[in-house]
C-alpha cells in the first residue's frame, strides 16, 4: 500500500462527513487502502470544527448531514482563510451538482459509492491542488 502524498510531502488527510454507517465503512476502507489518512465527523458542525483544527487536504461530505448540511459546510469552509486551500468534494444521492458548485465545491460525485471513481477523483483533486499551490508559490 503506497502513501499518497501532497505537495508538502505528507500523507493526505481526508475528513469525511457521512451519515450512513455502511457507506462510511466503505469509504474508510477504500480510502485507507489507497493510502490516505481518513477521519470522520458525525455532522457538519463537528466537521467544521475538526477542519479548523486538523486542516484536512480534502473534505468529502454528503449533502444531507445533521446540524450543518454539506452545502452550508462547503460555504463555511470557503469563507475561512485558514481553510481556503481545502478541497471540498460533495458526495450525494441527491442530484445536487449545480447547488454543490454554487456552494463552492471542487467536485461532485453521485452515489452509489464506486471505489475506483472515488479514489481516482480524490487523487485528481489532490493533484490539481498541488499544481495550484505550486503556481501560487511562484507568483
Amino acid at each position: 500500500m503506497s502513501s499518497q502524498g501532497t505537495s508538502q510531502g505528507h500523507r493526505a488527510i481526508i475528513l469525511v462527513v457521512e451519515r450512513d454507517p455502511h457507506v462510511r465503512d466503505l469509504e474508510a476502507y477504500f480510502l485507507n487502502e489507497a493510502g490516505f489518512g481518513v477521519e470522520f465527523a458525525p455532522d457538519g458542525l463537528a466537521a467544521l470544527e475538526m477542519a479548523r483544527a486538523m486542516k484536512p487536504d480534502i473534505i468529502i461530505t454528503e449533502v444531507l448531514v445533521p446540524k450543518l448540511d454539506g452545502l452550508a459546510l462547503c460555504r463555511a469552509v470557503r469563507k475561512e482563510v485558514e481553510l481556503k486551500d481545502t478541497v471540498v468534494l460533495i458526495f450525494s444521492i441527491l442530484a445536487a451538482q449545480s447547488r454543490a458548485r454554487e456552494a463552492g465545491a471542487d467536485a461532485f460525485l453521485m452515489k452509489p459509492l464506486a471505489e475506483q471513481r472515488l479514489v481516482e477523483t480524490v487523487r485528481e483533486l489532490l493533484a490539481q491542488r498541488a499544481i495550484a499551490q505550486a503556481a501560487a508559490g511562484q507568483a
